[in-house]
């Protein structure tokens, strides 16, 4: 466990997560602050320089890091602060870059026997011309968090606009057969699963929309399943956890179609804002939001 007195809070930064993340990083440097530590924030800028200078002139024991999206989730601050030889929470930049790295992550869950969904990589171009598979499926970027640029394409529906991504019409894209059934997710403490919560909404499915705005769903805590489904969903969130190489804390999120599970993506840098699942779910365990950010701190370390 890492003794640390001084804690930079990195939040906000300039990725299409930049609002999510101010919330997280905002209610983790309060819960830390009530838990006695000496707190700064940091809103990273995307001047490297600079953003090296603030850390070095905060001089923290450890960096809780509260970026979402690229370059505070896929691996780049990791190796940045590995070079700075300064602890930080969540996972090193190995796990970190391969979970964000969708088709990647995948191809680890499925070579240690977890379900995952059929997928075909195509280009913008590709995916705007016409339909690249059968549907229902999703397209979705390779390399964003939390449901960002997700589109569905129904049966009769028109194809979504991909005009929005930011992409290149010859940049790549992930096809992915869409899999009814329930959503959950599980949390991942080291190597305690802490519960599993299963997810509706009134969007058609969990997109950005329904994860972050009030009222845009409900989280259903402890999920209504069969005893061994509930273990068997803990088990599947650990067994993704370790193939990616996480630590700190994780969270693995599945869709129950027919009795048989389907890992969509594990969130290395899951959310800490007031409807986030992680501290819900700590909570429902007993641990309070102070508690979880403080086993955090204590948890964190770096690859220098």
């Amino acid at each position: 466990m890492t003794k640390a007195k001084r804690i930079a809070v990195l939040g906000g930064g300039f990725s299409k997560e930049r609002e999510v993340s101010l919330v997280s990083g905002r209610a983790a440097a309060t819960a830390l602050k009530k838990s006695g530590f000496d707190v700064i924030e940091i809103d990273p800028p995307r001047d490297v320089a600079a953003l090296v200078s603030e850390i070095t002139k905060a001089k923290p024991d450890v960096v809780f890091n509260a970026l979402h999206g690229r370059f505070g989730e896929d691996g780049c601050v990791q190796g940045l602060l590995d070079t700075m030889a300064i602890p930080y929470t969540h996972s090193g930049r190995m796990a970190s870059a391969v979970a964000m790295d969708k088709p990647m992550a995948k191809k680890l869950f499925a070579s240690v026997g977890i379900l995952v969904a059929a997928e075909k990589i195509v280009t913008v171009r590709e995916a705007a011309r016409g339909d690249v598979m059968d549907r229902p499926y999703v397209l979705k970027p390779t390399n964003e968090g939390s449901s960002v640029g997700v589109k569905l394409v129904r049966e009769g529906s028109n194809r979504p606009p991909l005009d929005d991504l930011g992409l290149a019409d010859d940049d790549l894209i992930m096809a992915e057969q869409f899999i009814p059934g329930r959503e959950v997710t599980v949390a991942v403490l080291g190597d305690r699963p802490l519960a599993v919560t299963e997810i509706t909404t009134k969007n058609t499915f969990y997109d950005y929309d329904a994860k972050y705005s009030a009222g845009g769903s409900t989280h259903i805590l402890p999920a209504a399943l069969p005893a061994a489904q509930t273990r068997q969903a803990m088990d599947l969130a650990v067994l993704a956890h370790n193939v990616l190489g996480c630590r700190g804390v994780s969270r693995a999120d599945f869709r129950l179609d027919c009795d048989k599970f389907y890992i969509l993506e594990v969130n290395t840098q899951p959310g800490m804002t007031p409807t986030s699942l992680v501290p819900e779910q700590a909570a429902h365990v007993g641990m309070s939001f102070e508690d979880l950010v403080t086993w955090m701190v204590g948890e964190a370390r770096c690859d220098a």
